[in-house]
């Protein structure tokens, strides 16, 4: 019986081959997108599940909660605590502490920028990461051996096979000797532990930095630390063994104070937790929201509901024709449960073919999913098991979802009026309308989300920040001797044609960056945090930045590396509550409330070194009497860089000739803030396009409905003279109407949907009435394009064949 089915689907494929492609093509995009959004997911969920002992490996993270603050983790741990969990708890059977740095590479004669992790020597006992060459045992047991992954033997060598080979690493100010003990195998992608060298902690036990982090408790060096907990071990969800082990080793975070302060009521305690939570969290820093997955599932979802809803459409549509075969069958006594399964047995069989179709499409489309989403995904079905089962459900559902409405549909017929043809097909059923409308209430709202987020993008890249971010190059200068450098570097550079200023800072700007900052008490005795940017003496004018009163900072006076500071009118509205013209002269309040040693001498407009999902901070400049810059800035004279890089990669060569010379654009690293909001246009603008390419298949199989139907009344009218124009007007006005509606619906939705995710930005646009208007009109246009082309050809069609049976 399932071969006669199939036989029949298959005839009835090849008899309607127009409506049958279009259907198999609107469910293969449909299938396409969502495949690929569904790889997407499942490969953020999967992160950190390829370890062996996954499910007992836990981060160390300080957990924070207070009266007005919402609670968080922090995920950098503090140097002596791994160590003392895996002495203090007999649960915990390894202890890891990891220190990430930027180093330089000297390998063949040839110096690279990587970066090197230094691991405690349980390494590889606690993550899986498998090695091409060498022993996990003691691939870390001596403070100058070192780990390197296959790209990187590759890179530096041209073989992976390098064990016993010596690398050169700078972390600091000289070059020193290592000896690769093993080959790691490149690390997943979805691993949140990645490193390119792997270096013994040994190696930095006796650095001063580290030494004094490891008698001070309460000092961090930006190192994370993680334990695996013996079988059966509960330690993660015994919060009390915890706070307990906290209590002793932090006995004054416990004692009462006389009058505390906010930030004495912040709860802190330590907690466990599980690597596989990592990824996917974002109560802890540095974590993802998940709730982004579920909306690109949401998106995709919607796509895929479009392809349903057209296959659903055109079913109807192509069994139209078929309605005297279907009484014929009845008349001949076929039950209905047998034409019911004869539909979804063609409804199975074109989603099968719409799935195959749909995944050599999203196959090809890939690489450009890829590099919107900035991932290197593959349809692994090894790498990710669950996709099968995923693809295989998602096959069978759309089956079902597409091909119930028509099975249970035709198979109602009664056998008399459908031989008498007084069966009337979906043309003016509510469902069927409703399917549409609710097509078109989904692309124009994926339409208009697209529109506000390019609106806002172009609304921050072109916002005034406060200073000239154009043309501005910044050089990377953190491995060399940058005190003795620099002055050497501006010196060569500043006079030549094309330049147009040079100063430095020990902070970078931009995306990526980072922050430096101290806490200040503020006019109500509340403490504030302030960013600071330790820079050169002529920083604020080469930033092109102005001062609305006082002074720059001056060479001549040795007080201005003393404690002279230039602050932004955020920071004397908030911190000190008064105008910048008194500003000037004010010793800032330390975190313990006593006069500083910072006296303002200046106040500069507000200016954005953050996103522009911030509100201005506080920011203060200042120069250090002991400068180390770590970033130099160039500004250059606007035109073609060519030749000034050029310039100052030469320049660069001869005074460190031992490092890489590393820039970037100012102006392309503050775009980079924005990556997020980029990627989020593309998607809805894609997404939106191919819903109103799909819909537009539903509208034409709708049409085609209509014109079934109304063949007869077409017909009359025919004779009794109506034009071509009129008729295509007739068949038209129902789905304006459907569209119109569609608007309605989704103008409000879609602007509370974009009205709160504008609320995310400190800076933003007001959402205009004519992307409403504008996008209403294009789907408008669209749509009665769409049904033109089927009503055009139902009024050209000779009347008398329409009324020669009547």
């Amino acid at each position: 019986m399932i071969k006669h089915y199939i036989k029949i689907a298959f005839r009835n494929l090849a008899q309607q081959k127009v409506l049958s492609g279009i259907n198999i093509v609107g469910l293969s995009v449909g299938i396409a997108c969502f495949s690929l959004f569904l790889l997407y997911a499942v490969s953020e969920f999967s992160y950190d599940r390829f370890h062996k002992n996954t499910n007992r490996i836990y981060r160390i993270v300080e957990w924070w909660q207070g009266e007005k603050r919402e609670p968080g983790g922090y995920a950098w741990a503090y140097t002596p605590v791994a160590p003392a969990m895996k002495r203090d708890f007999p649960d915990v059977e390894y202890a890891v502490r990891l220190k990430g740095s930027d180093c330089l590479v000297k390998a063949d004669n040839k110096v690279f920028h990587t970066s090197i992790t230094f691991a405690d020597t349980a390494f590889f006992q606690v993550f899986t990461f498998p090695l091409v060459y060498g022993n996990t045992q003691t691939a870390l047991q001596q403070p100058n051996q070192v780990v390197i992954t296959r790209e990187k033997a590759l890179l530096y060598f041209g073989t992976a096979n390098v064990v016993g080979k010596t690398l050169e690493l700078k972390t600091d100010t000289t070059f020193i000797p290592f000896t690769i003990s093993a080959v790691a195998e490149n690390i997943p992608a979805n691993s949140s532990v990645k490193f390119n060298l792997l270096g013994s902690f040994e190696h930095i036990a006796n650095d001063p930095m580290v030494q004094q982090s490891n008698l001070n408790w309460y000092m961090t060096i930006g190192m994370q630390a993680f334990v695996q907990l013996k079988p059966g071990s509960r330690l993660a969800s015994e919060q009390n063994r915890l706070n307990l082990f906290r209590r002793k080793y932090y006995p004054d975070d416990y004692k009462p104070k006389k009058n505390p302060t906010k930030e004495d009521l912040i709860q802190t305690s330590f907690r466990l937790q599980p690597l596989r939570d990592i990824h996917m969290n974002p109560t802890i820093e540095g974590g993802n929201d998940p709730k982004n997955i579920w909306i690109l599932i949401t998106i995709a979802g919607a796509v895929l509901l479009i392809a349903c809803i057209n296959f659903t459409t055109l079913a109807i549509g192509r069994s139209a024709n078929r309605a005297k075969e279907i009484g014929v069958q009845k008349v001949m006594g076929i039950r209905r449960n047998q034409l019911i399964s004869q539909f979804l047995t063609e409804s199975l069989l074109l989603s099968v073919l719409s799935t195959l179709i749909g995944l050599l499409l999203a196959e090809g489309l890939l690489p450009l999913f890829n590099q919107l989403a900035d991932r290197q995904l593959t349809f692994s079905i090894s790498r990710f098991p669950e996709l099968a089962w995923l693809l295989l459900g998602l096959t069978l559902l759309v089956a079902l979802l597409a091909g119930s409405y028509p099975a249970l549909v035709l198979s109602s017929f009664k056998p008399i009026e459908v031989l008498k043809k007084k069966i009337r097909i979906g043309g003016s059923n509510l469902f069927t309308r409703s399917l549409v409308t609710l097509q078109f209430v989904l692309s124009i709202g994926l339409i208009i989300s697209t529109i506000i987020i390019l609106q806002q993008i172009a609304y921050m890249r072109t916002k005034n920040i406060g200073f000239n971010k154009e043309n501005l190059v910044m050089i990377n200068t953190e491995r060399i001797d940058n005190k003795k450098i620099y002055p050497l570097y501006k010196q060569a550079i500043q006079h030549n044609a094309g330049i147009l200023g040079v100063t430095a800072s020990e902070m970078g700007l931009g995306a990526g960056e980072g922050q430096m900052g101290t806490g200040y008490r503020d006019y109500k005795g509340e403490l504030q945090g302030v960013i600071e940017y330790p820079g050169d003496y002529n920083y604020l004018h080469t930033m092109d930045m102005h001062l609305i009163a006082g002074r720059h900072f001056n060479p001549a006076l040795a007080s201005d590396t003393t404690g002279a500071v230039i602050v932004n009118e955020a920071l004397v509205q908030n911190i000190l509550g008064t105008t910048p013209e008194k500003a000037i002269g004010i010793q800032i309040l330390n975190a313990k409330g006593n006069r500083g040693t910072k006296t303002i001498i200046g106040v500069t407009r507000n200016f954005n070194f953050e996103d522009l999902t911030h509100m201005v901070r506080p920011q203060m400049f200042y120069r250090p009497a002991k400068f180390q810059p770590s970033r130099i800035f160039v500004r250059l004279q606007a035109g073609d860089p060519g030749s000034k890089l050029t310039l100052l990669n030469n320049t660069w060569k001869q005074l460190a000739p031992d490092a890489p010379f590393e820039y970037s654009f100012v102006d392309e690293k503050f775009d980079n803030f924005y990556k997020n909001e980029n990627r989020w246009s593309s998607i809805a603008g894609w997404a939106g396009g191919i819903s109103i390419f799909l819909a537009c298949l539903g509208l034409f199989g709708l049409a085609t409905l209509a014109a079934l139907n109304r063949t007869k009344e077409i017909g009359i009218r025919k004779v009794l003279g109506a034009t071509v124009s009129q008729v295509v007007g007739l068949l038209s006005k129902d789905f304006v109407k459907l569209i119109t509606v569609a608007l309605v619906l989704a103008t409000p939705l879609s602007w509370y949907v974009m009205h709160n995710w504008l609320q995310g930005y400190a800076w933003r646009i007001n959402i205009t009435w004519w992307v409403f208007a504008l996008t209403g009109a294009f789907a408008i246009l669209v749509s009665v394009t769409t049904v033109s082309v089927q009503a055009i050809k139902a009024a050209m069609a000779n009347p008398v064949k329409a009324l020669r049976n009547e």
